[in-house]
C-alpha cells in the first residue's frame, strides 16, 4: 500500500466516474483501475462498487477512505515540514447538535490559540451528521446527548462505527422559552401546561427517527409542533409564537442573550451530554483544550 494509492482512492471518491478521476490525476483510466484493483486485493476489501451509473464507495470503502484521508494529511504535513520547508496550518474541527455551549467553548478555544497557525471548523448540524463527521474524520470531536431512550440504539451505532462516547454532564429536562412566555414565572412546568404552545424541534432530515431527536420527550404526542433547522429561528419563534423546546438547562447568555430562560420540566427525564471520538484516538492539544472549555462553561452556567 502506498500514499499514491491512497491519494487515488480519495480522488475517485470525489469524482463521478473513474474516467473523471483519471483525468484529474493525469493517468489513463485502465492504469487507475488496475491500481485500485491491486489495492483491493492487497487489503482484502472491496473499496468501490462499479456500475453503468458510475462508482460508489462500499461501507468498508467509506471507512478506508476516512483512514486514507488521515494518512495523506499527515504525510503532506511531514512533506511540507521536512522536504519543501513550507508550513501548513494545523486543522481542528468539531461537529455538534444545536448547543450554544458547544459554540461558546469553541470560540473561547479559538481566541486562546489564535488563527495564525491553526485552521478551525465548527459544524452545528443534525445528530446523524455529527456521528458521520467523526466516523469519517471530518471532525475530531462530536457533541451530542444520550438518555435511557436512545442509549441502546446510539450505542450500537457507535460500536459499529468505531466510536466511543464520553460523558460531560448529566442533566435534567428543562423547558427553554422567552421571558415573555406566560409560563416563564413558574418553578416547574408539566407537559399538559404546554399543550397550547408550539414545541420547537430540530429537523433531522432523512434520519428523522425518534432516536436521533435532539430534544428529550421525543415520543411525546405534541399537539403543536414546528420543525426548525437552526437556533436563531428557534429563538425568534420562542418570542414571536411563544414557542418552547425541551433542553438540558445549560444556558449561554453570551450567545443567546438574557431574554431567554429555562424552567424545570416536571417529568422524570434525564440526559447525558457528552462527546464522541474515534476509538483509540489520542486527542490533539486543541481537542483537549476544547473539552476543558466545555467543562469550564458547565461549571459556570449549568442551572
Amino acid at each position: 500500500m502506498t500514499v499514491t494509492q491512497l491519494k487515488y482512492v480519495i480522488t475517485i471518491a470525489g469524482s463521478k466516474s473513474m474516467n473523471e478521476a483519471a483525468g484529474k490525476l493525469f493517468i489513463s483510466q485502465p492504469s487507475l483501475s488496475t491500481t485500485i484493483k491491486e489495492l483491493e486485493e492487497e487489503t482484502g476489501i472491496e473499496i468501490f462498487i462499479r456500475s453503468n451509473k458510475g462508482i460508489t464507495l462500499t461501507p468498508q470503502g467509506e471507512e478506508f477512505l476516512g483512514y486514507a484521508k488521515q494518512v495523506v494529511e499527515q504525510y503532506e504535513l511531514m512533506e511540507q515540514k521536512y522536504i519543501t520547508g513550507e508550513t501548513q496550518k494545523k486543522h481542528f474541527s468539531v461537529s455538534a447538535q444545536h448547543y450554544a455551549f458547544a459554540v461558546d467553548a469553541f470560540a473561547s478555544m479559538v481566541k486562546q490559540f489564535g488563527m495564525d497557525e491553526y485552521e478551525f471548523a465548527m459544524y452545528e448540524t443534525r445528530t446523524h451528521d455529527v456521528i458521520e463527521d467523526v466516523r469519517n474524520f471530518k471532525s475530531e470531536i462530536g457533541i451530542l446527548y444520550v438518555n435511557d431512550f436512545n442509549r441502546k440504539v446510539l450505542g450500537k451505532i457507535f460500536d459499529e462505527d468505531g466510536l466511543e462516547f464520553h460523558p460531560i454532564a448529566d442533566c435534567e429536562a428543562y423547558v427553554y422559552m422567552h421571558k415573555s412566555h406566560p409560563l416563564s414565572g413558574k418553578k416547574k412546568i408539566k407537559m399538559e401546561e404546554l399543550a397550547d404552545y408550539p414545541c420547537l424541534s430540530f429537523e433531522q432530515g432523512n434520519n428523522n427517527s425518534f432516536y436521533f431527536a435532539e430534544e428529550m420527550m421525543s415520543t411525546y404526542k405534541y399537539r403543536q409542533l414546528i420543525r426548525i433547522c437552526d437556533r436563531a429561528t428557534g429563538l425568534n419563534l420562542m418570542k414571536g409564537l411563544l414557542g418552547y423546546t425541551i433542553c438540558s438547562g445549560v444556558l449561554c447568555e453570551e450567545l443567546n442573550g438574557d431574554d431567554y430562560l429555562a424552567v424545570k420540566l416536571d417529568e422524570d427525564e434525564r440526559m447525558t451530554v457528552g462527546y464522541i471520538i474515534r476509538k483509540n484516538l489520542t486527542l490533539s492539544s486543541l481537542a483537549k483544550k476544547y473539552l476543558e472549555e466545555i467543562n469550564s462553561f458547565m461549571k459556570r452556567n449549568y442551572v
